[in-house]
């Protein structure tokens, strides 16, 4: 099953670590990691899960 995330949903990703999801627009989900870094993730979201 794939996730489906709203804004403010903590995540984890694989590569990039600890998030939390900062805009969900179709098919992406827009991410600041702890390192303030932002990141656009395209669905499907298989490296990326809700804690």
């Amino acid at each position: 099953m794939i996730d489906q995330f709203t804004v403010g949903d903590r995540v984890s990703h694989d590569k990039y670590g600890l998030g939390r999801v900062t805009d969900v627009d179709t098919g992406t989900t827009t991410v600041e990691f702890q390192d303030q870094q932002r990141i656009r993730v395209s669905s499907p979201y298989r490296k990326m899960r809700k804690l």
